[in-house]
């Protein structure tokens, strides 16, 4: 068989990246002759999974759709902020997602709630977890057309497929009777089965306020706050931070 032919079959079995690289083996001879057909058949093989993982992390991080391109390499931890590298580490290696805890971010406006959000899902994309996140107001809109278009249980579904769901801007308005059984299926359908992260201005003992029914409240929150991390974001804006760091 000709190495056209070779390279046809691989593309053919979708192993496009295996051929990519025993092209580069063919043009390289003095740097692979002196390896077993074994040893160059295990560099191909690992190529090929790798180049099929990163191609996974990219397509999770595209549809997580999240709001910044955030990377715990570059959380900041200055003790004023109140961010604890130990609790941090144990987040970012996702036992939580594996226990389907909820993770519950409060702090003031510019103290980095989103940032952080965000590298939490950058981090469970990497781990290989399916992620979506959505500023509140969004998803109660998205949940609104759906029943008004029929597709609302569908959207239940695809919901309760992620494994994280990340909330961002939580209280920044209070619910309505509906929007708040809209949130009370949503976590219904996630509860013990998948996380959810919020991130809130509001401290988590006052949502209770942000829902008139009572009885919906106690059922909603019951299913966040069980079971949940808590952080809470001290310190000058980052904003602010960011800005001085630059004049200074």
């Amino acid at each position: 068989m000709n190495q056209q032919a070779l390279q046809e079959q691989l593309r053919s079995l979708r192993l496009g990246h295996f051929s990519q690289a025993l092209e580069l083996q063919q043009s390289q001879v003095a740097t692979y002759e002196d390896m077993s057909f074994e040893e160059r058949l295990g560099l191909l093989a690992q190529h090929e999974i790798l180049c099929r993982q990163n191609t996974k992390i990219k397509r999770l991080i595209r549809q997580a759709k999240m709001r910044l391109d955030a990377h715990a390499s570059h959380l900041d931890y200055r003790a004023a902020r109140g961010l604890r590298k130990e609790k941090i580490a144990t987040l970012l290696s996702g036992q939580y997602l594996h226990y389907s805890h909820n993770v519950i971010i409060t702090g003031a406006t510019g103290c980095g709630k989103t940032y952080l959000v965000c590298a939490l899902g950058q981090q469970a994309c990497e781990q290989h977890h399916s992620v979506k996140y959505y500023r509140l107001g969004q998803l109660l809109d998205e949940l609104n057309i759906g029943h008004a278009d029929g597709s609302y249980r569908q959207q239940l579904a695809q919901l309760a497929k992620k494994k994280l769901l990340i909330l961002d801007d939580w209280g920044m308005e209070k619910l309505n009777a509906r929007q708040a059984n809209d949130l009370l299926d949503v976590m219904e359908d996630r509860y013990q089965n998948a996380s959810t992260i919020i991130a809130s201005q509001i401290p988590a003992t006052d949502w209770y306020k942000l829902i008139a029914n009572p009885t919906v409240a106690d059922a909603l929150l019951d299913r966040l706050l069980h079971n949940s991390h808590r952080i809470e974001l001290a310190g000058e804006s980052m904003r602010k931070l960011d800005q001085s760091d630059h004049l200074g």
